[in-house]
């Protein structure tokens, strides 16, 4: 099933963990909704823009998988509201471009610059809600006495 013209169920549902686990990570008609405007709102409009493949390193989390990978409870991505986005899985944008653009182009929720160097992330943890409901709240993520911690972005 596609969400959008660049972008399937399968890609956002994808989970070497749960596969290994055998948890079937399937969304149910809200998450599926929710799953439906990130990837117009957001992965569609940087496809476009970009004009290249751009990876998810993870999508949607049902509660078993989310537990099974010691995601916090409160994730979005258990709601279908968050995309984790990597320009490296296919080599194609640097995080860094993926990260400006959404910050400078797009509605979003949360944008986390995730680890990697002062030049370029890891990854790009990005949500979406609803337009009433957005924060627009971005945040840089670090390791603190081994846990992840985040501080306000700028």
């Amino acid at each position: 099933m596609n969400l959008t013209k660049n972008l399937t169920l399968a890609e956002v549902t994808k989970s070497n963990t749960a596969t290994r686990l055998g948890i079937e990570n399937i969304p149910n008609g809200g998450e599926l909704n929710n799953l439906i405007n990130i990837a117009e709102k957001i992965f569609q409009p940087l496809r476009d823009y970009f004009d290249v493949p751009i990876g998810i390193s993870s999508g949607f989390r049902n509660q078993n998988l989310n537990r099974a990978i010691g995601g916090s409870l409160a994730s979005q991505h258990g709601k279908g509201q968050a995309l984790d986005l990597d320009g490296d899985i296919f080599g194609n944008c640097d995080n860094i471009k993926i990260f400006r653009f959404i910050q400078h182009n797009l509605d979003f929720d949360q944008l986390i610059w995730e680890f990697g160097t002062e030049l370029n992330p890891s990854w790009v943890h990005v949500s979406y809600v609803s337009k009433e409901k957005n924060r627009g709240q971005i945040l840089k993520a670090f390791k603190l006495r081994g846990k992840t911690a985040y501080t306000t972005w700028g």
